[in-house]
């Protein structure tokens, strides 16, 4: 049971039947210098059974990007949240200089379920105005729940065949990147 990165071009014949038949996918919207974060958060997501979009592996996007055409870098990322279901918004202190995460959220807002998920430290205070208006996911207690809650199976279930991990296991996989005691 478990999911895909359906920008890996590799995956795009398994992440077509995916979307065919409805498997949840969550587009990771973050901050590129968040990219390791989000590669860690996007495994623990993918181990859940769930899909993800991380733009790491969109080789047309990074074309785009590397050829500076903007409308090119457009079509990919809506591309990107067309085929999924949820977006997950990574807030951390670049995210707030974001050019282009306000805008995925925007583009967004109507097409996919908006949440945020808050790495290590972030406070109330700090988030932007933008994300106040959607769910926020605050460590890896909450990260398990809402994971539950899209899958459509009670966490405790998940943990026990190990899709996911207990927020009190110690050594979680994602004890570095957002806050435990959430």
């Amino acid at each position: 049971m478990s999911g895909i990165n359906r920008a890996h071009s590799l995956n795009e014949s398994k992440a077509k039947i995916n979307l065919s038949i409805g498997k949840k996918c969550i587009f990771i919207s973050h901050h590129k210098s968040d990219l390791e974060y989000c590669k860690k958060i996007a495994t623990y997501i993918m181990k859940a059974g769930i899909d993800v979009y991380l733009d790491e592996y969109d080789y047309d996007l990074k074309h785009q990007v590397q050829t500076n055409n903007p409308a090119g870098v457009v079509r990919c990322i809506r591309n990107g949240i067309n085929n999924s279901s949820h977006m997950l918004c990574v807030i951390s202190p670049s995210t707030i200089n974001s050019k282009w995460v306000p805008w995925e959220i925007g583009y967004g807002y109507d097409k996919t379920t908006i949440g945020a998920l808050t790495l290590k430290g972030i406070s109330n205070k700090s988030l932007p105005d933008y994300i106040k208006t959607v769910p926020v996911v605050r460590g890896t207690k909450s990260l398990n729940t809402y994971l539950a809650s899209i899958i459509g199976r009670p966490q405790p279930v998940l943990e026990s065949y190990g899709y996911i991990k207990a927020h009190s296991n110690t050594m979680h996989s994602l004890d570095n990147v957002l806050d435990w005691e959430l």
